[in-house]
């Protein structure tokens, strides 16, 4: 089964390519073999093509093994599916989704009874597991449970955000579902107060429009144009499956996700009192490397993937902690990321501080120095890894002061600008990141960085 492979969250592949009912059955199979038969799982899917259906297999599956399946009733974000787990004492999540990616593709994320990404050693056993035995399956539809998973999340949620400091705030907010599971969701929440609150692209569109649902500020020009024209005080961009997030500032100004966590440790511990440390991947803000010391507060870093962070969070005392492309998770919760409660804690922050989020973030770029962080996809014909010797002394007339090449291979300058190189876990592409204290040292890093690889191709 070499066409089934989990990558950095889920196994995710192109629909009716390897993408097919029996290969989900296939690995049904292998997590039903996992689980083993008496256990209990719960089962979400988002707006995608076949979503449904493809959700529908994997439950036939698993009941045919002796499994109790919840299946959801309707479409998702993943971290209702997650904290659907643990809140009904299930012993494992399944979320058809292949989240950013775009629509042409689907996948499949499995969560643990905790309601966190499943780490490595898991998914590396269920791989071990594929076509090990014959799939077993009954067209059990009329013995499915097809339930709601909102009602609890979204009370939860109510519960969490800090409803009396926003309940008499008129601030204007947008959010963009990107025409994924996030849906409208927000509004169930925010129920109650005197926000106003308008959605778009929040209806079913499996294409997505032309445009893959990733919360980068180039998929987000619509968004930044009805924020500056409509006067919206904040604008809310929701992924595919709306557990990452990406924001947008009055004047259309993009709030880049590595902001978002720093804004989210500042409003933890500074308005809220929470304690706790802050974690990042390695592809992170120097920063959140700033605030974590100026808050006296441990900083982790990780490989690229939530699940690394989720890991953390069940192990540490962990304030909040979040990765590049906007997946941010906090303490108080499940060990997941969600681009919603992320989202709300913006809200709630400029509630608190009774100011715009725009000079929020301008006190804290005068606090912290203002870093200009920027990432550009190179499609590839066929695997590229850099290794040191490949790589440069210097970049741009600075010595290279420090390495680490635990995944992917960051080059850090003695000015602390840095450039990075990561290949995809989940399409043919190579990453490139850069960071510096000027946006046009940030984008010549990059274009040295694309120059090192088209040398190698």
């Amino acid at each position: 089964m070499a066409d089934i492979k989990f990558g950095t969250d889920g196994w995710r592949a192109i629909i009716a390519k390897e993408y097919t009912f029996a290969n989900v059955k296939v690995v049904s199979q292998a997590v039903a073999d996992y689980v083993g038969a008496g256990k209990k799982v719960a089962i979400g899917f988002d707006t995608r093509f076949l979503s449904a259906e493809f959700a529908q297999a994997s439950a036939e599956v698993l009941k045919a093994n002796g499994l109790e399946v919840i299946v959801s009733d309707k479409a998702v974000p993943t971290p209702a599916l997650s904290f659907a787990v643990r809140k009904r004492n299930c012993d494992l999540g399944v979320m058809i989704t292949a989240s950013h990616n775009p629509a042409q593709y689907n996948g499949f994320k499995i969560k643990t009874s905790t309601g966190g990404a499943a780490g490595s050693e898991i998914t590396k056993a269920i791989e071990k597991l594929l076509a090990v035995s014959a799939v077993k399956t009954v067209v059990a539809r009329d013995a499915l449970k097809k339930e709601d998973l909102i009602g609890d999340y979204i009370h939860f949620i109510r519960s969490y955000i800090d409803l009396k400091k926003i309940r008499k705030k008129k601030f204007k907010v947008l959010v963009d579902a990107m025409y994924g599971s996030g849906d409208s969701f927000l509004a169930q929440v925010l129920k109650g107060t005197d926000i106003r609150l308008e959605f778009m692209r929040n209806s079913i569109n499996p294409s997505f429009g032309g445009r893959q649902p990733e919360p980068i500020e180039e998929n987000l020009q619509e968004l930044k144009t009805r924020v500056t024209k409509e006067k919206f005080d904040l604008g809310i961009a929701l992924d595919g499956d709306a557990d990452r997030i990406a924001a947008v500032a009055g004047g259309g100004v993009f709030i880049h996700p590595q902001k978002i966590l720093g804004l989210l440790a500042l409003h933890l511990h500074e308005d809220r009192g929470w304690s706790g440390g802050i974690v990042k991947t390695i592809c992170g803000s120097t920063m959140i490397d700033a605030i974590a010391l100026h808050l006296g507060v441990k900083l982790y870093e990780t490989p690229v993937g939530f699940k690394y962070i989720s890991n953390l969070m069940e192990t540490e005392d962990i304030l909040c902690g979040g990765e590049e492309a906007g997946g941010m998770g906090v303490k108080g919760y499940i060990p997941e990321r969600d681009g919603s409660v992320a989202g709300l804690l913006l809200l709630e922050m400029m509630a608190y501080r009774d100011k715009p989020i725009a000079r929020i973030i301008d006190a804290m770029e005068k606090q912290f120095g203002r870093y200009y962080y920027v990432r550009q996809d190179l499609k590839l014909e066929h695997h590229i890894e850099p290794h040191r010797k490949d790589l440069p002394e210097a970049l741009l007339g600075k010595k290279v002061v420090e390495v680490k090449d635990y995944d992917g291979m960051k080059l850090i300058c003695e000015d602390k600008s840095w450039l990075m190189f990561r290949a995809s876990g989940t399409e043919a592409l190579m990453r490139l990141y850069s960071e510096a204290k000027s946006l046009k040292r940030a984008k010549a890093l990059l274009q040295a960085g694309t120059e090192i690889i088209q040398r190698m191709r």
